[in-house]
């Protein structure tokens, strides 16, 4: 079982608590009441059930309004998912050994794939999150009102926001492990999480694919133009081609690669997150002051206020997700005060508080943005009727 199971995945199973020896290659299944994590059950059902109310929705959003974007964007997640997560988990199959290496190791949960290396979960989280992030911005307005590439720039940060308040608590709860040993690409670190990650997979990526997804497949003047069959050739293009763009922005920072760069490198990949939280909270907030001005500016959906689809996924999906994780970070609290040197009694390392709490501060003013935008308007009656 070498080539799924070599020694460094082996070590970081066994410090998760499973062994990655004799895994169903295809799919396997465990008692959710029996995993390594109590929380763990929670996320599947917070991140799944949210993958599916958003297909719903994207659905909604494509045969009510003719806007695709959004199942477009869901299924391009997928497959985004299919082009990069494999090689992550065996570099050795992809001759990849020498240049990525060993990078992590996810938990086993209730369902699992590929030698029990991908989670259900994790199907699910790309379409959840890329919905979450695409439908906050779409119904402020920020779509409409500057176009697709200020949009998907906006929807990297919305992205930046909610992913780390999960990635930063994972490592502590077992969720994955990062393989230690990987200093090439799992440092530097903000805390137990590498900064490459936060800025390559928690923003680039998402605005990246958002972008391609509304520009190939975005509805002109409230109506779609495409057959089904040019949207699904144009969705699975948009998901192939997001690693290239995410290839691309890497570049700043690979150029400082190695131990004796680590702080150059550090300060590249440290502008380039501050610089995705500054173009974010600016393109968010004169969005916001831009409809305190204009209050019956619309939305962002191409179709008329009277038949488009309803905005309660972007109402309470959000606000949701928030919730539960905060709720899992106040779990993990204890041990995260009484953690040494970064690492829990149960030796698992911490992520970032400080910048946790941060970005939900940021969350939480976006839930409460987006249900002042879907608010219903009251009617006005005429004067003397």
């Amino acid at each position: 079982m070498g080539y799924s199971c070599d020694s460094a995945a082996e070590r970081l199973a066994e410090g998760l608590g499973f062994s990655c020896h004799d895994a169903a290659p295809v799919v396997d299944f465990r008692n959710p009441f029996g995993l390594e994590s109590g929380t763990m059950p929670f996320l599947e059902l917070l991140v799944i059930g949210g993958a599916l109310f958003a297909f719903v929705h994207a659905w909604r959003r494509w045969r009510r309004d003719g806007d695709p974007v959004n199942i477009s964007l869901w299924f391009a997640s997928v497959v985004y998912l299919a082009v990069i997560e494999p090689p992550l988990y065996f570099p050795s199959w992809f001759g990849l050994q020498e240049h990525v290496g060993f990078i992590f190791s996810h938990n086993v949960f209730t369902v699992q794939f590929m030698y029990d290396r991908l989670p259900l979960y994790i199907v699910a989280f790309y379409p959840a999150l890329s919905q979450l992030a695409y439908e906050l911005v779409r119904v402020l307005g920020l779509f409409a009102r500057r176009g697709p590439l200020a949009g998907s720039m906006a929807v990297a940060f919305v992205c930046q926001v909610f992913y780390e308040i999960f990635d930063q608590l994972g490592p502590q709860l077992k969720w994955w492990a990062w393989n230690p040993g990987n200093k090439m690409i799992n440092e530097p670190a903000l805390a137990s999480v590498p900064m490459n990650s936060m800025f390559l997979f928690a923003s680039v990526s998402f605005g990246a694919m958002t972008y391609l997804v509304v520009r190939m497949v975005g509805a002109r003047d409230g109506r779609a133009t495409l057959t089904g069959r040019q949207v699904g050739l144009r969705t699975v293009a948009a998901g192939v081609l997001t690693p290239l763009a995410m290839g691309i922005a890497g570049v700043p920072s690979n150029l400082f690669r190695g131990g004796d760069q680590i702080g150059i490198q550090r300060a590249v990949l440290g502008v380039e997150i501050a610089l995705v939280w500054i173009v974010g909270l600016y393109l968010l907030a004169d969005t916001w002051r831009a409809r305190r001005t204009d209050p019956t500016s619309p939305p962002g959906a191409p179709a008329p206020a009277s038949t488009s689809a309803s905005p309660l996924f972007a109402r309470v999906y959000p606000a949701l997700y928030l919730g539960v994780l905060v709720v899992l970070w106040l779990v993990a609290l204890p041990a995260y005060v009484a953690a040494s040197g970064g690492v829990t009694e149960q030796g698992t390392p911490t992520g970032s508080l400080w910048y946790t709490v941060l970005c939900a501060v940021v969350a939480t003013g976006l839930v409460v943005a987006a249900l002042r935008a879907t608010r219903p308007q009251r009617a006005v009656e005429p004067v003397g009727s």
